[in-house]
């Protein structure tokens, strides 16, 4: 019989390390931390096994097709297929309230075309009744769209991969011509990049589960929650720990008839489809949260420079939105 595989996109630090290490102690198989920089991926390996943990390691950017079919003819040869697969790479913009076309691109090439990718090389290697988990975002919820063309070809379930693509060129488009609306976006347009970078995984996880269907393969896309990371700037509400529970979840315990499904991080499955939902991204959540890391680092002398810190993350998020 075949060795079982798992491996986790994206997965030499936050969320993706911690859910290697909750793989790690469950899986019963082996489980690959993949990483674009090798450096990197092999010292959190390091540190797992520190820890008693055994993950296996491979480099794997998912932005470099050469990279993906080098890690897919590796896998195929050594082990024949793919049981669990975890798309956890990903990226937020580096002007996240600002619409600039070549960090938008950037963002949605990632994101989204890394997925695409993934999806094209080792897609194939799925083995019947394997599991996949697309990690998304409360930004990929279908409510933080507002322009009420998409709204209105989103929430046919009939869309296509074709909708999909076409409203991430929509998007770079009007980003490129300056015609972009705020609008049309929930919250005022603010991390517009990322919201548009993280539906269209949302509406591609619909697809493929309808894809896949008949090989008895699930797959899934969630929100982790607002996660202290390198990616928030530390700015969040649950450890990564925590944030690696629901995506775990879905891959080893989740019932059959959890498919194709959008799933919040505490494991309820919501309806994606519902556009007039309050389950869209809002930038007060980061305003309360800074507050937070404000009132707890200015209580500690030691920790004044990361308040002070804090403080000027608040008045540039005030300035640029």
């Amino acid at each position: 019989m075949s060795e079982k595989v798992a491996i986790v996109t994206g997965s030499n630090k936050g969320i993706g390390l911690a859910i290697v290490k909750g793989l790690c102690k469950r899986f019963e198989g082996v489980v690959y931390l993949t990483s674009r920089d090798e450096t990197r991926g092999r010292q959190a390996v390091e540190e797992l096994e520190k820890d008693g943990l055994k993950p296996l390691y491979h480099q794997l950017d998912v932005a470099d097709k050469s990279s993906v079919v080098k890690f897919g003819d590796y896998v195929k040869k050594k082990y024949g297929g793919i049981d669990i697969l975890i798309n956890n790479a990903g990226v937020a913009p580096e002007m996240p309230l600002k619409n600039n076309y070549e960090d938008s691109k950037s963002v949605i090439d990632i994101n989204y075309g890394g997925l695409l990718t993934v999806e094209e090389v080792l897609f194939p290697l799925l083995r019947n009744n394997a599991r996949v988990v697309n990690v998304s975002s409360d930004c990929g919820h279908l409510s933080n769209v507002r322009n009420e063309e998409w709204i209105k070809k989103f929430s046919n379930k009939n869309f296509t991969r074709s909708d999909i693509n076409d409203f991430v060129d929509w998007y770079l488009e009007s980003v490129k011509k300056g015609t972009f609306k705020n609008s049309d976006l929930a919250d005022n347009g603010s991390v517009a990049s990322y919201r548009v970078s993280k539906v269209a995984v949302s509406a591609l996880t619909i697809i493929q589960q309808k894809e896949l269907e008949s090989r008895g393969i699930i797959v899934n896309s969630m929100h982790p929650g607002l996660v202290s990371t390198d990616m928030t700037m530390g700015i969040g509400f649950f450890s990564i720990d925590d944030a690696a529970e629901t995506p775990i979840y879905l891959a080893l315990d989740s019932p059959s008839t959890i498919k194709g499904a959008y799933v919040w991080y505490d494991k309820t499955v919501l309806d994606w489809y519902d556009y007039k939902a309050d389950y869209y991204f809002k930038k007060n959540s980061v305003y309360f949260q800074l507050s937070k890391n404000i009132f707890k680092n200015f209580i500690s002398i030691r920790h004044i420079g990361v308040g002070i810190l804090s403080i000027a993350l608040i008045i540039a998020f005030t300035k640029i939105l």
